[in-house]
């Protein structure tokens, strides 16, 4: 099942990279067809986004009502099984309650001038919250994606998911008004993503966009950067396992799996130094997709981009996964702690046997919202500094000015400058 990769060739490096670049080439943008949709709505506001929602989603019904009442959300809430709400109340407390611990604090000191400077946070005013819809709609989208906003401050979440004539999943909604989300809107796609950025007569314009979407979303997002701020432009789901002769090949491929049924690009990948581990894995994975109600999807994404990498050595393991970047990463390795010191490219470690990513997924408490597609290499994950805003402080004293305004006026005409000299000098009133 798993295509087979040598990390013990010389060549390997360049092998990896070329599979890696294959699955990148094949996540197309839609950005032709995506700058009409952001023209059209920024024109015509809601008649396009109608347009483009029955368009897109062929959907058959006439309504005008592309915003949920407070009535539909209370009744749709109520609809949600309690366990299910237990559940998602479970996952808000532990998601929190890790976020709260990145809160960053303001400071503020004097230096031997007098000079006061300061650092202060600010949250963003308005934030708009993207959840799909279908098959990939999901309340753990809801939490991840609300509540490092939440605990930044920001007070206004707007939320939108395609549910314009169909039904709509209610554990998503009911996780939105558990977050405090201020509106919800029914639709979805590029034509929501710029509703968002512009503004309508119903969908209000937010400072900065976060959550998954498909190609038309993930492209929407990057073509409106700079108007609105954005999370990041995410592709679609990865996990790399590094596992040794010791580890469960049943627990593997289950893992493998976990990722594989969200996408028909989504990459599974193992690295180990056991060519056993890869058989039995193998052997383990076929028996799990022949029941797996996903396994269309899964089996597509595994046989396109799965991966076994065999590797002898701790180091050409840990050249494997900086080489991949990947969005989640499981250590199932005796000497995890030598592993994790060099890993430098990831987006989440999970570390041990009882430690799936399906865990971080929902309820383990960090977020799920992680940089992919080797992205891992300069970014991190969704976190309550996304959603604040820095501000320094600057307050010069007379003695502060006098004492550093002649090193600014040399680095000022250093870099031919004369304004920016000229703005101390004339504070200064002598004759440089």
């Amino acid at each position: 099942m798993l295509k087979y990769l040598n990390a013990n060739q010389k060549n390997f490096s360049r092998k990896l990279e070329i599979i890696l670049n294959a699955r990148k080439l094949k996540q197309q943008t839609k950005s032709t067809v995506v700058k009409k949709i952001l023209v059209d709505v920024k024109k015509k506001g809601d008649q396009a986004v109608l347009k483009y929602e029955r368009k897109f989603s062929k959907v058959k019904s006439k309504s005008i009502k592309i915003k949920f009442s407070k009535k539909e959300i209370n009744k749709i809430s109520r609809s949600v099984d309690k366990d299910l709400k237990n559940s998602i109340d479970t996952a808000f407390k532990r998601i929190k309650k890790f976020h709260l611990k990145q809160k960053f604090l303001s400071f503020r000191f004097k230096d031997k001038f007098k000079n006061e400077l300061s650092y202060n946070y600010s949250p963003i005013e308005r934030v708009g919250v993207y959840v799909p819809g279908g098959t990939a709609s999901y309340p753990s989208t809801v939490l991840m994606n609300c509540i490092p906003a939440i605990v930044a401050g920001v007070e206004n979440i707007y939320l939108t998911t395609p549910a314009l004539g169909t039904s709509v999943n209610p554990a998503v909604i009911y996780a939105a008004k558990k977050c405090g989300v201020r509106e919800i809107y029914k639709t979805g796609g590029a034509q929501s993503i710029a509703a968002l950025t512009y503004g309508t007569k119903t969908f209000q314009k937010v400072n900065k966009i976060v959550g998954p979407g498909n190609a038309f979303v993930a492209s929407a997002k990057k073509e409106v950067y700079g108007e609105v701020g954005i999370d990041m432009v995410a592709g679609p789901s990865e996990v790399s396992i590094i596992a040794d002769k010791n580890s469960n090949p049943g627990w593997i491929a289950s893992d493998l799996i976990a990722q594989a049924e969200h996408d028909i690009f989504a990459q599974s990948i193992l690295i180990t130094n056991s060519k056993d581990l890869i058989k039995q894995v193998n052997l383990n994975l076929k028996s799990q997709l022949a029941i797996l109600p996903k396994r269309k999807i899964a089996f597509q994404s595994i046989k396109n981009y799965g991966l076994a990498i065999y590797a002898n050595n701790l180091k050409k393991i840990i050249e494997a996964v900086n080489t991949i970047a990947p969005e989640h990463l499981e250590i199932e390795f005796k000497n995890y702690r030598n592993i994790i010191k060099k890993i430098k490219n990831a987006g989440s470690i999970f570390i041990g046997r009882f430690s799936p990513e399906a865990m971080g997924d929902y309820i383990a408490g960090p977020n799920h919202v992680l940089p992919t597609s080797g992205s891992a290499k300069f970014s991190s994950g969704l976190s309550v500094n996304d959603f604040l805003k820095r501000h320094s402080l600057i307050k010069i004293t007379k003695s502060g000015i006098e004492r550093l305004g002649p090193s600014v006026i040399n680095l000022a005409e250093h870099e031919n400058l004369e304004g920016h000299a000229n703005s101390i000098k004339i504070r200064l009133k002598k004759g440089y």
